[in-house]
């Protein structure tokens, strides 16, 4: 089996945060070669990274991606009733549209883009989408599902990569992200 080696960091290693929505990661992963039961062909992740906790969104077009960040804007600041400061992403062209900007300009957010040719610098957010994708391939085969469910393999990833503890943070995103225990009557064997 063969597999990716991670590229080496040139850029040291970045302060992190102290408290949610300091720095948000985002990314958008796709096409894939199946559309999702959902009509999806791509998915969209926002990760917190003080909490490391993710919002997964599936999307047919790369130009959901817009209506996709008002909906994640709008269950942050209900959720967290705070604003969010940062907005990592790389230079895709969801990200660089004059509505995108205008956006983060009337929220106050300030946009990150990242250099050219330099994933490591959204280290984050492609590491996430690389983790969703490993565990919904091993989710899909292990159920013998067909590829087309790859949309709720993701999801179903994402939910469970919030309620696992991280190497990252000392203890889980979603107790960071939301304060309490989460319940894993969901989570069966």
């Amino acid at each position: 089996m063969a597999g990716k080696k991670p590229a080496v960091n040139r850029f040291g290693k970045a302060k992190r945060p102290t408290r949610p929505l300091e720095l948000v990661h985002s990314d958008i992963c796709g096409p894939m070669n199946v559309r999702a039961c959902h009509g999806a062909f791509y998915f969209l992740t926002f990760i917190d990274d003080y909490s490391r906790y993710g919002s997964v969104y599936l999307l047919s077009h790369r130009s959901e991606a817009l209506e996709c960040f008002k909906r994640f804007l709008g269950e942050v600041e209900n959720q967290r009733e705070m604003n969010f400061k940062v907005l990592r992403t790389d230079r895709g062209r969801e990200y660089l549209s004059e509505q995108f900007k205008r956006i983060c300009e009337d929220k106050g957010i300030i946009r990150h883009l990242t250099i050219p040719y330099a994933p490591q610098q959204t280290g984050v957010a492609e590491r996430r989408n690389q983790t969703l994708l490993e565990m919904a391939r091993s989710m899909m085969a292990q159920a013998n599902l067909p590829i087309s469910f790859w949309g709720d393999a993701i999801l179903t990833a994402a939910y469970i990569l919030n309620r696992v503890p991280s190497k990252s943070i000392p203890s889980t995103p979603y107790e960071l992200w939301h304060g309490r225990k989460p319940s894993l009557e969901s989570l069966c064997p």
